[in-house]
Parts: C-alpha cells; structure tokens; sequence
C-alpha cells in the first residue's frame, strides 16, 4: 500500500531508502542514529558520513546503505524542540519533505521513516506524528511512492490525547466483548426456548379446544393431534394428502430461484464506481485517498465479480466519504458488516459519524489500537 505504519526496528526494514534521523556534524549521535550506524557497519558509514560534512537542520543528503537492507541511506537532521517559536515544525516538515524528493530522484520506489526529532531532540510526540502525516499526505496527492512510517515502541508515538480519549470512550460506550457476546447468545437462546415453549403450550381450555381435534384422522384415538399439522407439513414441502394448501410444483420452485437470483441488486463493483461518478471523482483520487495501489484499483476496475478485503473496501467508502447508510450498503454488496463486537468497526463507525475521512488519520488511530490499517 502506498503508505503504512508499523512496529519494527528500522534497521530491520527493507526498502530502497532509509531515512536516518543524523547528528549534524559528521559523526554517531544518540538513539536511532547510533542504531543506524551499528547496523549499517560503523567505520564504513561514518567515512561515507565525513565526505559529506555538516549538514544543516531540515536538509538532507544520501549515502550507500551498506548492511543495512537498503539501496540508500537518507541523512537529515531535525530540529531540536525550544518550545516551538523557533520554526521547528517548519524545520521538521523539510525533513521530510526533502527526504522525499530526494529518494524520488534517485528513482527510488520506496522508502522508510523514523518519527524524527521524537527521541532525543525533545519534539512533541503527537505534533512530530501530525507533521510527519501532513507531508506524507501531500507528496501521494502527486506521486507515487510506498511510504512507510517506523515506530520501535509505543513510548515513541503518540496520537492526538483528545481524538485518542473521544474514540476511548467511544469503544468503552459501545464495545460488546466476548463474555458480553456469551450472555447476549445465552439470553437469546433462553428467549427463544420460552417463545418455542409457550407456543405449544395453551393457556387455557378454550385455546386448547381450538388448537386440539381429538377426532382428526386417530386410527387409534389414542392420543390428540395438531389441528393443522397437514397444513404445516405442506410449508415445508411435505406431501399430504388432502392438505389445505397445495404444494407448490418443483418447477415453479426452480424457477422462483432463479428469478431471485436474475434480479439481485448491483455488485460491489457496480455500485462503487456510480458512486464515484456521482462525486464527480477520478480513479486517480478515489485510490490516493483510500490508501491503495493503482494496480488493485485496476483490477477492481475491470472484474466486475471482485470482492474485495475488509480493509479495502472500508477504505474506498471512506475516500468517497459515505455517511453509515451508505457505507453499510456499500459493504453490504461485498458481504461485509460492521459489528459492536469489533474495535476496529467501532473506530471506523466512530470516524464516519464524526467525518473523520482522512486516510493517515484514521490508519494513526488504528495503529494506536493495534489493529489492521486500511488499503492495501
């Protein structure tokens, strides 16, 4: 997909750039630089490093990659956090920025970040991550480019504390887990037995004259019999003689199958590029903002039967931003349903109720809650 997060040491990730977070000067820093200049093979990078020089906050310039698993080595350096009035997000944001154009010109296809500045120089984690996504987002607008965000631990990423506390609560409010899911079945199965047992069982003399005929067909009047047993039968296909209602004939019912089946709604595929021409979009918008690779929009493009993955097509409502009715139909005709019983439905309900359609966004707040980000 064209842009992904996931919990892995960098150096461990392969790609055709790696993005390092350099010490200025032609030398190891701290954390991940040093991390990086361990894995790659110290005095073979750090010579690399030399011919290079100083390198100034927010530029960025390459080397082999030596180990690591590699074509290239991205090195930029990020600001250090004073309090945010010394343009350090602007700084931060060419970190990025140029990091990508560079890979971009050296042909690259694709390409792995750290969150920079995260660490050691003190940058907020949740402005470091909305800055890093602000310019992910706005490079995949134009180009094309598989992008991927590299976080080794959880203390070194950080969402937004309020979105992150509103779609808590939200989960808390409506999340059904499996001892819930086991008392919801248990209830229904009681209510059922009740509703079955009430039925066979009348409530007074009355009921029971109308419901009984002791002198119905009794060979040996040995027992009553349900009055309309033969009836019931016939529903089900059952041959009776002398029943009430006809059975229907085997042909008539073949051929109500297969009208019932000439005459389903439109497919997934259909349904979702009317859509698409309704919102006036192109296919080029609709698989940028969905997070997918132009070669599956293709594909879905041109086999009208496609079912697609969860993950895709939840991504596709969402880049055409569907209000719920219309994302559950769309699902629908994939065979896919939202439950209670799932986080990840509850953060993607909770992000179409609140318009929150912006792909990076979203993925963030599911990577937050370790689930499966959306494309593919």
């Amino acid at each position: 997909m064209p842009f992904q997060i996931i919990r892995e040491d960098i150096t461990r990730v392969k790609a055709d750039a790696i993005v390092n977070t350099a010490n200025p000067r032609p030398t190891a820093g701290r954390g991940t630089d040093f991390d990086v200049y361990k894995a790659a093979g110290y005095e073979q990078l750090l010579e690399a490093r030399k011919k290079i020089g100083m390198i100034a906050p927010g530029e960025a310039a390459v080397t082999e990659a030596f180990r690591l698993p590699a074509k290239y080595l991205i090195h930029t350096v990020g600001p250090v956090w004073k309090g945010g009035n010394r343009h350090e997000a602007e700084i931060l944001a060419s970190c990025y920025r140029k990091s990508l154009l560079l890979v971009e010109q050296l042909g690259c296809e694709s390409i792995v970040f750290p969150l920079i500045s995260s660490g050691t120089y003190g940058f907020p984690k949740d402005l470091a991550l909305e800055t890093a996504l602000g310019e992910f987002r706005k490079f995949l607008s134009e180009k094309e480019m598989e992008i991927t965000l590299a976080v080794y631990d959880r203390s070194a990423y950080e969402l937004s504390s309020a979105l992150v506390e509103n779609v808590r609560a939200y989960i808390d409010d409506r999340y059904i887990g499996e001892k819930e899911q086991v008392l919801l079945a248990e209830s229904i199965d009681s209510f059922d037995q009740s509703i079955a047992f009430n039925s066979i069982m009348p409530e007074s003399a009355e009921e029971k004259d109308a419901e009984f005929d002791s002198t119905e067909d009794l060979p040996f009047q040995s027992a009553p019999r349900r009055k309309h047993r033969r009836e019931d039968a016939s529903v089900y296909g059952m041959p009776v003689t002398g029943s009430a209602v006809p059975e229907k004939p085997r042909e008539a019912r073949r051929k109500s199958l297969k009208d019932l089946i000439s005459h389903t709604g439109d497919s997934f595929q259909t349904r979702l590029f009317r859509l698409i021409d309704k919102k006036k979009l192109t296919d080029a918008e609709v698989y940028k903002k969905a997070n997918i690779d132009r070669k599956l929009f293709s594909k879905i493009r041109c086999n009208p039967e496609y079912l697609p993955k969860k993950k895709t097509a939840v991504a596709l409502a969402m880049a055409l931003e569907l209000n719920m009715d219309e994302t559950l139909d769309l699902l629908g005709r994939a065979g896919i349903a939202l439950s209670d019983s799932s986080r990840f439905d509850l953060i993607i309900t909770y992000c179409i109720e609140n318009k929150i359609y912006d792909l990076f966004t979203v993925n963030a707040l599911l990577f937050e809650y370790d689930q499966p980000i959306l494309g593919c």
